[in-house]
Order: C-alpha cells, then structure tokens, then sequence
C-alpha cells in the first residue's frame, strides 16, 4: 500500500519558490525541490508529476497573494488600475525569478484570473468595451510584468545604462544622451512614469 500523503500543495509550491529565490529559476529541478523538503526525488514524484507542475503550484502560490479585492470605487478609473497594477508589480516583484512562470502558467493561476477580473470590471465601469477592452487588459499585462523584469534584470541603475552612456556620441548621440538622464530615474519613477503614458492611452 503506498504511504499516505503528508505534504500539502503549499508546502511543495514553498518549498520550489525557495529554491527559486536562493539558487534562481534554472536550479528549479525535481531533485531541488526534494532535497529541500528532505526527501528523496522518486518521493517527490508521489505529490507531482514534473517540473512543470511545481512550476504552476509556485505561480499560484505567489500570485495567490496579490490582493484582488475591488480598489476605492470613488476614485478614479485610472487610480483604480494603478493601484491594481502596483498590487501586481509589489507581489511578484518579491520573487524576481518567477516573472517566467508567470507569463508560461498565468492561465491556470486563480490569483492572476481574480486580479484581471477585477481589472476588466474596472475598465468596463471606465466604457472600454469589446476589442478595445481586451487590449487594455492585455496592455496592463505585458507592461506590469515587463517592467517588473527589466527593474530587476536589466535596472537602469545597472551596469547596461553604464555600459550605453560610455558609447561614442558622435555614433550613439541619443542612446548616450538618454542613458545619462537614465541614471537619475529611479525604479519607482520609471514604473509609475510608465503606467501614466499607457493609461493616457487608454483614456475612453
């Protein structure tokens, strides 16, 4: 008779970000995830089926704490999806390594599926309708969770904005111009400044 299961879903899914956050994304194996439960890797295999499914239960379990509730009804449209898009940019931003996941198992997450129908309600209350609306939503996507990479991957406080304003002016005027002003923006800045451009897009 094989034993009785004793670990739960959160626990293998903490266990896997663990080893995500200490050792990064490419170290998430099987055999990680055992040895930090202090297990060996065919019992592992009694709670999961493969990396990709300690994948999903990691997206779910990080996305599981972003706060989904309804933002302030009496601000405005626009405070309302900002504040959506800094619950998103704050929960994940916490584990850098998982964005990947994210993008790869956004679907089956309940947590990522909650905040965009909180979002949608918002944006529907605003008058966005249709094909609009769905790029809306697919826009406040794509920029929460690039964004979230390139503020802890590529930093414009990092070495490449460095690396840009050393180039030759006389070949690279604007890319160097514009890595010298980079340097005084800082993350919250550069998300915030963001946000703004693609809601004045987005204004009904």
């Amino acid at each position: 008779m094989p034993r009785p299961r004793s670990l739960t879903p959160d626990q293998l899914a903490s266990a896997a970000l663990a080893v995500i956050d200490r050792d990064g994304l490419a170290a998430l194996s099987m055999r990680a995830v055992a040895q930090e439960l202090g297990m060996s890797t065919m019992g592992l295999y009694r709670y999961v089926e493969d990396r990709g499914e300690l994948e999903r239960l990691v997206v779910e379990r990080v996305l599981h704490d972003v706060d989904t509730g309804t933002p302030d009804p009496a601000a405005s449209w626009r405070e309302q999806v900002s504040v959506m898009a800094r619950r998103l940019r704050d929960t994940v931003g916490a584990h850098p390594e998982v964005v990947p996941l994210t993008v790869a198992h956004r679907h089956h997450s309940l947590g990522v599926l909650r905040w965009s129908e909180t979002v949608l309600a918002v944006l529907t209350a605003a008058g966005l309708e249709g094909e609009r609306r769905v790029v809306a939503l697919r826009c406040l996507l794509s920029y929460v969770i690039g964004a979230i990479q390139l503020e802890h991957l590529g930093p414009l406080s990092g070495p490449g904005t460095t690396a840009i304003a050393r180039l030759s002016p006389t070949d690279f005027p604007l890319m160097t111009r514009t890595a010298r002003d980079a340097r005084d923006v800082g993350a919250d800045q550069e998300f915030l400044g963001g946000l703004t451009m693609l809601l004045d897009g987005l204004e009904p």
